[in-house]
């Protein structure tokens, strides 16, 4: 007979207990569930609610659970309906009836609540750790490239001409914002629902307080029915790892168009590509292409959760049930993704040669052609249109505007001069964009400073 089943008079078909039982995810959380037994039964004691000879038996009969079911001598198995229910009743097979005890003044709502509260906040820790690596690595890789010349492009064509760091340095942005997400998740949902019971409270003497402060909690939460029954944490969880796996898919992306034959910027250890079956000249950045297509999988979490909760009246229902495996599945894929970039982009080899060529052709350099006109004397729309017939001319030649003689500058706009050379050299058009969030080496010496100290303090 299950722990509810006083009020039923036959046992629950299989089919149904199959399709109702949450153990086979829900034991990921075991550790939580025994911390919040054991902070619940040590404020039932304070309370008088329990004798202390009862609590400590309690105590001490979790702590062997866990620890048995750690070391796997005490395998969790299938005919329990929860992982609530299987802690419960193994408890009180050890104990006898004081294990009966634990659940006084306590409902599987809240508990279920406190659980996923308990487990999430605690994989928003990792996370956060995991995400601190990859940013350092980046960060040491800012440093490291700070003159290495390639192109920036808009509409993948070639634009302008930036450095590694600068290019780096954008998803150095994006993935700065993905941590603040995640500290603010941490803030919104560090309140406890312990004590919320089914829905309206209980009329035992709790002291929620007291357990809030015993589990790590700012505080308890303010209303019972919102307690058993807010997913919105989960929902911003999904939410902030879908934009993260968004960073790490656009990131992915350009590494496999840099890895290309075509583009050679980029040469990925051995380690984090493979092979094809029948073409032994490839070598395929497959782990780029995999975290690419995973962030679908994050997608459809957030999109399955948000349909889910969408028509749920107060308090709680099953359908909740629902937010576990959605979420267990999108956590455990966003932190192996961000792992495994971090490895991947720590080990690979940048051709700074090759990034270079790039951003010599392609005509980088004529929006600085054209900001040299301005700064002799030539209204800008008309230097933007003396650039344009250059670059006509270049197309005509097959040359760079470099390659283009001082004659050939002054036939088009006798205001060039032999200074046009240094003027539009990769050199001078990334190192005079010094405002600040642009690649010249000043401006990319603050920024890499600001990110020195933002990281330490968010190491500490």
């Amino acid at each position: 007979m299950k722990l509810w089943g006083g009020r039923f008079t036959k046992e629950t078909n299989e089919l149904v207990h199959n399709f109702n039982a949450s153990i086979g995810f829900d034991r990921k959380f075991y550790h939580q569930d025994i911390r919040g037994s054991i902070a619940h039964v040590t404020m039932l004691a304070k309370q008088g609610i329990i004798r202390d000879e009862e609590k400590d038996k309690i105590i001490a009969g979790l702590q062997s659970i866990e620890e048995d079911i750690t070391s796997g001598t005490l395998p969790i198995t299938a005919e329990h309906e929860d992982i609530h229910s299987f802690v419960e009743a193994n408890l009180i097979e050890r104990i006898g009836d004081a294990g009966k005890k634990l659940h006084t003044g306590r409902s599987r709502n809240d508990q279920v609540a406190l659980d996923m509260k308990l487990y999430v906040r605690d994989e928003v820790s990792e996370m956060k750790g995991i995400l601190l690596n990859l940013m350092n690595t980046l960060q040491a890789l800012m440093e490291e490239h700070t003159d290495t010349y390639m192109p920036g492009f808009t509409h993948l064509q070639k634009a302008q001409p930036v450095t590694l760091a600068h290019h780096i340095g954008a998803y150095m942005e994006m993935f700065k914002r993905d941590y603040t997400r995640l500290c603010d998740i941490y803030e919104r949902m560090n309140y406890c629902p312990l004590g919320a019971g089914a829905l309206a409270g209980t009329t035992y003497p709790l002291d929620r307080d007291c357990t809030a402060q015993l589990l790590d909690f700012y505080a308890p939460t303010l209303n019972s029915m919102d307690s058993v029954s807010d997913r919105d944490y989960l929902l911003e969880l999904l939410s902030a790892m879908s934009i993260m796996m968004m960073h790490l898919s656009r990131f992915c992306e350009e590494i496999i168009i840099w890895n290309s034959n075509e583009y050679r910027f980029i040469e990925l250890d051995d380690a984090y590509s493979t092979g094809s079956s029948i073409m032994p000249q490839k070598k395929n950045p497959d782990i780029a292409e995999l975290i690419r297509g995973k962030s679908g999988r994050v997608y459809g979490a957030l999109t399955s959760l948000l349909t889910t909760m969408k028509g749920i009246p107060l308090a709680y229902n099953k359908d909740m049930q629902e937010d576990k495996e959605l979420s267990f599945d999108a956590i455990d894929t966003v932190k192996g993704c961000l792992t495994l970039f971090d490895g991947m982009i720590s080990t690979a080899a940048f051709r700074k040669k090759e990034m270079e060529r790039s951003a010599a052709g392609g005509f980088t350099n004529a929006t600085d052609a054209a900001d040299y006109l301005v700064k002799n004397g030539v209204p800008f729309r008309d230097a933007h249109g003396i650039i344009g017939q250059l670059v006509l001319l270049c197309i005509d030649k097959n040359c760079a505007l470099d390659d283009l003689t001082l004659d050939e500058f002054k036939a088009v706009c006798p205001a060039f001069e032999a200074d046009i050379y240094d003027a539009i050299s990769l050199s001078t058009c990334v190192t005079r964009r010094n405002t600040i969030g642009a690649p010249g080496q000043e401006a990319m010496k603050r920024v890499l400073d600001a990110n020195k100290k933002q990281l330490a303090e968010w190491a500490k």
